[in-house]
């Protein structure tokens, strides 16, 4: 639409005669984006993008569609045909569209009421959405449902907690065929590693080629517990990769990361990643050439367009077997990669999608012990905290070449105290726990529901729209009030504060009538209500922190999957003495005999301590 109308002089003509023209990024304005886009399938039955709403001087919808071709061919109306009709209309019925849009946003706001049914979630709708995802699950190439495909982490974080609450086996085994399979695919990116936004077909090899970072960084931590699950090294080494790429291509030097990479370059889709297998054997030889491209499944018929995306799917061994002999082949066509025309980068900041990469940063240092991971994911809570909070206090949701804009959103809050709960878990720095209970208040204050309950998606200090939506449903992102209610258990938990689990229930009783309708499409908040049914524990470390057998202590802990477990450190320092202040319950947790300690409570009764790392780890397997 953008080159065929908005670019076109003829369109610009009527635009500008008749219409007040408002383009909107819906990265940076979701309030926007979700109110209209739910206009637009109430309308036409269907939803995507381009969006296309015509509304009144005060923002109530009359027309909606997706994309609109300048002149109509092929069923679809004409843009231009359209604007005419409407600057008629407007001219010579204009009471008519006004009341058409009036009754749209009564519609629209009745919607949003969420008037369900509210009661408490049973065990049996965590075994009703394990089996819904199971009847939807691929068997021979990974994933739900049929192409395109998406790669929905928080389904496959759902299943391993089912397999770890209930020792339900399949369940794992959905998880490990999801994460081979699209490993193995073309949805990776084998020369430059990262994932791709989602596939165009069944099996993982086509992908549309944009490159997202909220996708990399849930994707990430699919990875990094399902090597906690298995032990098997294949899916540390891919979180691995995927941060080789975020570190090299997405961070900004202030440190924040930036939002994503286009599908195309140079006009054409997926461009900078095909190849044939003469230009390989020009960068290889010969020899070399043919090795490569038979690993990575380049022939001459290619696979997408007449050339090649580099895959693993024909492979009959391991996906990763005889990776040390490729890895330096890998980098000299790398090498001639970066040469190429690069697709756009879109280098604005934004808040929501920084909080999941600082989660999944946090994890990974945490998990693979590696200090890089978590020292760019402290840098970029430092970016956010310093550059995307107004005078007041307020977050803000996206950053650009020097310039802040817009109120955060929920998402915002949910995702970024997510990541500074798990920067408080990878480093026991009681600043990040002190933001993160810090920011959860002002996200209770802002967007909380006193009424009905649950979040809304724009805050009471926002621009007010014609609705006030809030939404729950877990799509290609898990839902801002499902991370929140996530969280609020957590932040209970760590801190034994009993007003958040009282705000985390009635999260969890204000959504459940939607909620359990299909509560496959909810996965990530069936998470926390799995949290809120299953026991949980607390570990409280004590001891010294940087001393060796507190180190290893942790380490041991840091090598479970422990998904319903929250942990603090107390040191005896000013560290220590500032997380009392936070969590007044841990004075009494001090060292054994001087040893390194761990004081175990599940559902706030407490064992006694251990002072053995491997009674620990036994104790959580």
């Amino acid at each position: 639409m953008e080159r065929e109308s908005f670019e076109d002089e003829e369109v610009a003509d009527i635009l500008n005669k008749n219409f007040v023209s408002i383009k909107v990024d819906r990265e940076e304005r979701p309030d926007i984006d979700h109110i209209y886009m739910t206009v637009c399938q109430a309308l036409t039955g269907q939803g995507g993008w381009p969006l296309t709403i015509i509304m009144t001087p005060d923002q109530k919808p009359f027309y909606a569609a997706t994309y609109l071709p300048k002149h109509g061919r092929m069923g679809l109306p004409g843009l231009i045909d359209i604007l005419k009709a409407v600057a008629q209309a407007w001219r010579t019925n204009r009471q008519a569209l006004i009341e058409s849009g009036n009754k749209i946003v009564d519609g629209l706001q009745e919607q949003f009421r969420l008037d369900s049914e509210e009661n408490d979630f049973t065990k049996e709708d965590i075994h009703r959405a394990y089996r819904q995802l199971e009847r939807s699950f691929d068997r021979v190439y990974g994933g739900f449902g049929h192409a395109p495909k998406f790669p929905i982490p928080h389904n496959l974080y759902f299943l391993m907690r089912y397999w770890k609450m209930t020792g339900e086996r399949k369940a794992l085994e959905m998880v490990e065929k999801t994460l081979d399979a699209m490993y193995r695919g073309g949805i990776f990116d084998h020369i430059g590693y990262g994932f791709s936004h989602y596939s165009t077909d069944r099996k993982w090899l086509v992908p549309h080629f944009e490159k997202m970072l909220y996708d990399n960084a849930l994707l990430a931590i699919a990875y990094l517990e399902a090597y906690l699950c298995t032990k098997k090294d294949v899916y540390a080494e891919v979180a691995r990769k995927v941060f080789t790429y975020i570190l090299r291509d997405m961070t900004a030097p202030e440190g924040g990361f930036y939002s994503a990479e286009d599908a195309d370059s140079e006009g054409e889709e997926g461009k900078f990643y095909l190849w044939t297998p003469g230009e390989i054997k020009d960068i290889l030889g010969e020899k070399e050439g043919q090795i490569f491209c038979s690993y990575y499944g380049i022939t001459d018929e290619g696979n997408f367009e007449g050339r090649s995306i580099p895959n693993r799917i024909h492979a009959s061994g391991p996906v990763n077997e005889n990776e040390s002999l490729i890895v330096p082949l890998r980098q000299r066509v790398f090498m001639h990669r970066e040469r190429r025309v690069r697709p756009f980068k879109d280098d604005k900041i934004l808040t929501s999608w920084n909080g999941l990469m600082i989660a999944a940063m946090a994890m990974g240092g945490r998990i693979l012990q590696d200090q890089r991971y978590i020292r760019a994911a402290e840098r970029a809570a430092e970016f956010i905290l310093n550059r995307l909070v107004g005078k007041n206090g307020r977050l803000l949701a996206r950053y650009r070449h020097g310039e802040t804009a817009y109120l955060a959103f929920l998402d915002d809050y949910a995702y970024l105290i997510w990541g500074l709960i798990e920067l408080y878990e990878a480093t026991y720095k009681p600043v990040y726990l002190e933001y993160a209970i810090k920011q959860n208040q002002q996200m209770i204050d802002l967007f909380w529901d006193p009424s009905r309950g649950g979040f809304f998606l724009y805050g009471r200090d926002s621009e007010q729209l014609i609705a006030r939506p809030k939404e729950v449903y877990d799509g290609a992102l898990p839902s801002g009030n499902s991370v929140a209610a996530m969280n609020l258990l957590r932040l209970a938990r760590l801190t034994g504060n009993q007003d958040l689990e009282n705000v985390a229930m009635r999260q969890l009783k204000a959504f459940s009538g939607i909620v359990k309708q299909y509560p496959a499409s909810h996965t990530y908040f069936m998470m926390a209500a799995m949290f809120a049914l299953y026991p949980t524990r607390e570990i409280v470390f004590a001891g010294s922190k940087g001393h060796q057998d507190v180190t290893d202590m942790i380490n041991a802990f840091n090598t479970a999957f422990a998904p319903h477990t929250v942990t603090l450190l107390h040191s005896e320092d000013e560290e220590g003495r500032q997380l009392e202040q936070m969590v007044p319950y841990i004075r009494g947790h001090k060292p054994v005999d001087g040893k390194a300690t761990a004081y175990v409570c599940e559902n706030f009764a407490c064992r006694a301590p251990i002072v053995d790392k491997d009674e620990l780890l036994k104790m959580l397997n």
